[in-house]
């Protein structure tokens, strides 16, 4: 439980297509094995902290005649923002996918001061 001792709470979230495969032949649609996609979020102001972040898929567009496999996560949260990581392997053939995100964490204040 992360508990925000901040009176001034930020909520920020997005939606971010992650790729479009099918259009160019790329390697999460014509691919096999491992592969991963890194795709960095900015958030529209500064957080006090890292923020707790969510991510989950809201569309994908996958070929029914492979195996299902997706791990998606928010890596290398920090008070700027994150990244998104995409990641399959195997068989799986994905032609799109899009993630929503959200962010949840202390802001600064106008009441906050610092002794330098």
């Amino acid at each position: 439980m992360r508990k925000i001792k901040s009176h001034v709470t930020g909520i920020d979230q997005g939606s971010l297509v992650l790729f479009s495969d099918f259009q160019d032949d790329g390697p999460m649609w014509t691919g096999s094995g491992s592969r991963e996609l890194l795709r960095d979020v900015i958030f529209s102001e500064p957080f006090k902290e890292p923020p707790s972040v969510h991510v989950s898929l809201s569309m994908w567009d996958m070929d029914q005649k492979t195996n299902l496999r997706v791990d998606v996560s928010a890596q290398k949260v920090t008070i700027n923002g994150f990244q998104i990581l995409f990641q399959t392997w195997g068989d799986t053939r994905i032609a799109r996918m899009r993630a929503d995100w959200m962010a949840i964490g202390p802001l600064k204040d106008d009441l906050d001061w610092q002794v330098d």
